[in-house]
């Protein structure tokens, strides 16, 4: 099986070329054979490597998706998309990718509804729906239609676990907002996918229904299933989905082709539906194809045909393959054939069991829903929660820690019985005021936002920068000692200097820089620290000024600098 650029020919691919030659494996991996599924994965994981190394977020959470996504779908090697999962979580909170991390929310649910963790399943679709609920308009510079795009795929993942679930209220609702999010913008395979999936899940209400009696509601869902799936014609011939050319989607799909004969069974059905059997199927769509074959069967009078066919099959479902609902369709159709027409031992016990734990599943089916309401609420409080909190501890202009913040932190520090050596840093910038003045508040603003992420890149990753009020800052230096904080801060100072004149303005630093004492609060070292930055202003500017004798603040000594002047606005 071609798999595509081998490893080394990546590098000369574009960004682009990486997600569409993921997309079109991940189309592949769902009707192919074991052997090949195992080729399909080590190729993502070679994209994978090759997204990782040139470090873009979102297509390393992307691609992620696909290496886990592909494990999922393999099943035998689901239980390795964990690792790809916790990476994928980890890295869309990072990058604040909200559309992303509610999709690994989903994508774990689908891995657990494998391994038969139905409940926990629910909860990460919870958690993943209730992300979704209000997400962020744009992010990480997302284009609308990509945006849509990503959404869509993330409803898509919550509703096959809903649908696996047999939660099909919830389910649809999943699958309406999906389809409305690339209503206007989706290509040939989404919309594809969007039918397909809409046909399995009204295929699986349809059989749902009828076992509880409501027969004519049955109908319903199935005449709707059979007219997507002649809608879904167009679509399929310019999707990514294995296909053969100038072939009849519902001649190739068996869900396709099943929707037709649930909602017309006939003769004309029959060569169709056999010869779909032989062929590879999507998960899920054997016992529909079985269902549809037997009910075509019996209306032409082989009733017997039809009960042998059900049999065999139930007893060839898969574990691995799990789904209740469809599972429970097969015994059921089994059950209804040997009552009807005298086929054997009906099994009356069967039959009871079949009826009791129908009952049972749709009980189920409403603690369910009720269960995914309330979760979904908690999820969304607890979220704008965090949200709130955040923001009361961020600066909005800068995105760094606000006062409020640092004074918290310091705190915890200055409290703190360990004895580690903390580096305070309070400061200003020279020449501020006339940027405001000169130029305009929206510059001001822009040229804080610049030095912010100036300062933040200058420091370790350990370190924190706060916006103190107007134009100064704190930085705390957690582990280190005044002459390495010194350092540090030098490198801050510099960096500032060499901005490009159009986006500094001519700003640079003056630094006071101060170590904790034992024992000493909060408001006591940061004035020290105040004292030692205007040291620093009255010597030009441009510099560091740390206190040399311990309380005595006015003994100062200006750090040496290449860049002493002050380089006032133009």
């Amino acid at each position: 099986m071609d798999q595509g650029a081998s490893g080394p020919a990546l590098g000369d691919k574009s960004d682009a070329w990486l997600l569409g030659r993921a997309r079109e494996l991940i189309a592949n991996v769902q009707r192919c054979s074991k052997s090949e599924q195992i080729e399909i994965i080590e190729t993502l994981d070679g994209l994978l490597d090759e997204t990782q190394r040139r470090g873009e977020p979102l297509l390393v959470a992307q691609m992620l998706r696909a290496a886990a996504l592909a494990r999922i779908i393999s099943v035998s090697r689901a239980e390795e998309a964990e690792q790809q999962l916790d990476e994928m979580l980890a890295h869309t909170r990072r990058h604040g990718a909200t559309l992303l991390q509610a999709d690994c929310h989903a994508l774990r649910g689908r891995r657990l509804v494998l391994s038969g963790h139905d409940d926990a399943a629910l909860t990460e679709i919870a958690r993943a729906l209730a992300l979704l609920d209000d997400p962020p308009s744009q992010e990480l510079g997302l284009g609308r239609r990509a945006w849509d795009r990503l959404l869509s795929t993330a409803l898509n993942d919550c509703w096959i676990v809903l649908n696996q679930l047999g939660v099909y209220e919830a389910a649809e609702e999943v699958i309406t907002r999906a389809h409305q999010a690339v209503r206007d913008s989706a290509g040939p395979h989404e919309i594809t996918m969007q039918l397909m999936n809409r046909v399995k899940m009204l295929l699986g209400w349809g059989l749902r229904l009828e076992r509880i009696g409501r027969s004519e509601e049955a109908g319903e869902k199935f005449r709707t299933a059979a007219s997507m799936a002649i809608a879904v014609e167009a679509p399929f011939a310019e999707s990514l989905f294995p296909r053969k050319a100038g072939v009849a989607a519902v001649d190739q799909v068996a869900s396709l082709a099943a929707a037709l004969a649930f909602a017309a069974p006939s003769e004309a059905h029959i060569d169709r539906l056999r010869r779909l059997r032989t062929t590879p199927l999507f998960p899920f769509d054997k016992p529909l194809l079985s269902i549809a074959l037997a009910r075509c069967l019996e209306s032409i009078g082989n009733h017997e045909e039809a009960f042998e066919l059900l049999l065999g099959d139930r007893d060839d479902l898969p574990d691995e393959h799990y789904q209740p609902s469809i599972r429970i369709g097969v015994i059921h159709e089994l059950t209804r054939f040997a009552d009807r027409y005298d086929l054997g031992d009906p099994r009356a016990q069967l039959a009871d069991y079949a009826g009791a734990l129908e009952a049972e599943l749709w009980s189920m089916r409403e603690s369910q829903s009720a269960a995914l309401d309330t979760r979904r609420e908690h999820e969304r409080l607890s979220a704008m929660h965090g949200a709130i909190t955040q923001q009361a501890m961020q600066d909005p202009l800068t995105g760094l820690p606000n006062r409020r913040a640092l004074d918290e932190r310091l705190r915890g520090y200055a409290s703190s019985s360990v004895s580690e050596p903390l580096a305070v840093a309070l400061i200003d910038l020279d020449g501020f005021k006339g940027v405001n003045d000169l130029r305009s508040h929206a510059d001001g603003d822009d040229v804080l936002r610049i030095v912010a992420s100036t300062l933040r890149d200058s420091l370790r990753g350990d370190d924190i920068v706060a916006r103190y009020g107007g134009d100064e800052f704190v930085a705390l230096l957690p582990g280190a000692p005044l002459a390495a904080a010194t350092q540090a801060m030098n490198r801050a100072v510099t960096a500032v200097d060499e901005l490009p004149r159009h986006l500094s303005h001519g700003v640079t630093l003056s630094v006071g820089l101060v170590a904790l004492r034992t024992g000493e609060r909060a408001e006591e070292v940061l004035s020290r620290a105040d004292a030692s930055m205007y040291q620093a202003k009255r010597q030009g500017g441009n510099r560091i000024a740390t206190a040399t004798q311990i309380g005595d603040e006015g003994q100062t000594a200006p750090q040496d600098d290449p860049t002493s002047a002050v380089d006032e606005p133009t």
